[in-house]
């Protein structure tokens, strides 16, 4: 059940007459009372008369017509309350017994106070209803709503389980602030798939990812397209900044700015100086990889993958200092999300999304150094767009695979410290961080496998005796015998450059988070990969070395590519935040 609160300026009418009316798409049928402050409220019913509404809109403004110029600027207070998609659906008198709970629990009426405010819970749908109450009490005190929002989610979480409706994660104050639902009913008007505010928060978020300094950060957002306003003291330091969709218009014609403090809590300017406080140094102009050099994207995911494996080591340790960690590992993946090839990004933009609500909690770590996320972060960004082909796409699997781990890290230390919301998001981003790894690793997956079903008999056999004696019954471990194949044929593979197998897959299994894993053996085939620094794509016996990688013959040699085409490369372009 989802509480939503807002208050007013307006006196009772405004709201009275809309919860009344047709709605705005005609979607209010069988309007009326299920609930007053006495009981005896005139209820105006379905498609009522104006002076009807404005009878019932009188009674409830009489404690605030009666304070005169003393009256509060906020008059009104309004809460709905709707159940979850699949819940049962409530009849008016369990509607009314909810509605007297959440005023009670808000201090708006508190049971048994004849002189609270008055109020009325209106039904105009099956699945939700709305309570109007006026914010004067019947003996002319202002009424105490002091943390309403916080105790109407408390009393939510109550009735949930008592009434037997879908159970929701209790919050703590740290997630950012929904649209609203006139924010909604723009975006629908407009043809936007989902408000600005929304898009804002993503094309901020992407921004700062990585980003080395405040001025970096502002060019990033006006790059992507987006309006920028500071806000400057008089000493002309900068305070603030406000960002706006072009074209989002008010009804005056005047942009809709939202400061970042209103998107996200960790997107005002004080936290994001904070942030970066802990910047990479810039990279200097010889170091930064050109947009053009075909091999800089999967450098940089091969090094995010080693970054993000000792995050994991980090989470693992269940310090408060990962609560940082999880700041940076939000970069990561959002400097991956705007940089990831086609087949992957729309997964990897909703894992983003969802781990955004991991990075926030009440924790506060204030000597975690997160530089080194921070920095493969702008790595990344710097590299430019994944093709998807190739190294790009062994090494976007490679990562992926360590990623999966992580957020599943991140969910267990969400979990340790009671943070039911963040750990609820880090296994949904864990879902879509799996889905991604899929699509990429379908094609270099399959190519080891064949390598592996083609190895001769004799090396075919050490090499299952090696996996068996370092994992035990491979029929007990989780993955097939076909994905065994891959892990025989890089054992191979690393055995050819130099490496011992059974020592290389004794520290690849020597990590903890490989317990979480739902396949061990994909897990195991990129990590080898990475530790004997072989190239991410497999050389195929028969069809040579893959696209944009070169074959080597000795170990730790450094990862390079093909020569680049006679003809001029595109120059791949980060993709813009949606609108």
């Amino acid at each position: 059940m989802i509480p939503k609160i807002r208050t007013g300026t307006d006196r009772a009418f405004p709201l009275i007459d809309y919860l009344f009316g047709p709605g705005k798409h005609e979607e209010h049928t069988d309007q009326h009372l299920v609930a007053s402050w006495n009981g005896f409220a005139p209820d105006p019913g379905p498609n009522p008369e104006r002076h009807q509404v404005a009878k019932l809109a009188n009674q409830l403004d009489q404690p605030v017509k009666a304070l005169g110029k003393q009256a509060p600027v906020n008059k009104i207070w309004h809460c709905s309350l709707r159940t979850a998609p699949g819940d049962r659906h409530l009849d008016d008198a369990e509607w009314a017994t909810i509605a007297r709970r959440i005023v009670h629990a808000t201090g708006i009426a508190p049971e048994g106070d004849t002189a609270a405010c008055r109020w009325v819970a209106v039904r105009h749908a099956d699945d939700h209803i709305h309570i109007a109450a006026t914010l004067v009490r019947q003996d002319g005190r202002l009424a105490g709503l002091s943390f309403d929002k916080r105790k109407a989610q408390a009393e939510a979480r109550l009735i949930e389980k008592e009434y037997g409706l879908r159970q929701l994660n209790p919050g703590d104050g740290t997630a950012a602030k929904n649209p609203t639902s006139q924010e909604q009913w723009k975006a629908e008007r407009t043809g936007r798939t989902e408000p600005p505010r929304e898009t804002l928060r993503e094309a901020v978020r992407q921004a700062v990812a990585g980003a080395a300094s405040e001025e970096e950060f502002f060019t990033r957002l006006r790059e992507a397209g987006l309006r920028v306003k500071l806000r400057h003291a008089p000493s002309g330091d900068v305070l603030g900044y406000n960002v706006a969709l072009p074209g989002d218009r008010n009804r005056d014609g005047e942009p809709i700015w939202f400061p970042g403090s209103k998107l996200a809590p960790d997107l005002s300017l004080p936290r994001i100086r904070r942030r970066l406080d802990s910047a990479p140094a810039t990279p200097a102009p010889d170091d930064r990889p050109a947009r053009t050099d075909r091999s800089a994207p999967a450098r940089r995911r091969r090094d995010a993958a080693g970054t993000a494996e000792r995050t994991v080591a980090v989470l693992d340790q269940d310090d408060d200092e990962a609560a940082a960690h999880l700041v940076g590992t939000g970069e990561l993946l959002d400097a991956l999300a705007q940089t990831s090839p086609a087949a992957t990004r729309t997964e990897l933009r909703e894992a983003a999304r969802a781990f955004e609500r991991a990075t926030r909690s009440h924790v506060r770590a204030e000597n975690a150094d997160i530089r080194a996320l921070r920095s493969t972060a702008r790595g990344i960004v710097h590299a430019g767009s994944a093709l998807g082909r190739g190294e790009d796409g062994g090494t976007t699997a490679m990562v992926l695979s360590t990623l999966v781990l992580l957020a599943l890290a991140a969910a267990r230390w969400h979990s340790a410290r009671g943070h039911a919301q963040q750990a609820a998001a880090s296994r949904q981003a864990a879902d879509h961080l799996r889905a991604a790894y899929q699509q990429a690793a379908a094609t270099p997956m399959r190519t080891m496998r064949e390598i592996g079903r083609t190895l001769p008999e004799g090396e075919r056999r050490r090499h299952d005796t090696t996996i068996r004696t370092v994992l035990g019954d491979t029929d007990n471990q989780k993955g097939s015998a076909r994905q065994h194949d891959a892990l025989a044929a890089v054992l191979a593979e690393a055995e050819k450059a130099g490496h011992d197998p059974k020592a290389l897959l004794e520290k690849a299994v020597d990590r903890r988070e490989l317990e979480t894993a739902r396949n061990t053996t994909d897990v195991l085939v990129w990590r080898i990969r990475r530790l004997a620094d072989l190239p991410a794509y497999p050389e195929h016996p028969r069809k040579g070395p893959a696209a944009g990688t070169r074959a080597r013959t000795g170990p730790a040699q450094p990862l390079t590519a093909q020569p680049a085409p006679a003809q001029p490369v595109t120059d791949p372009r980060r993709p813009a935040p949606r609108r």
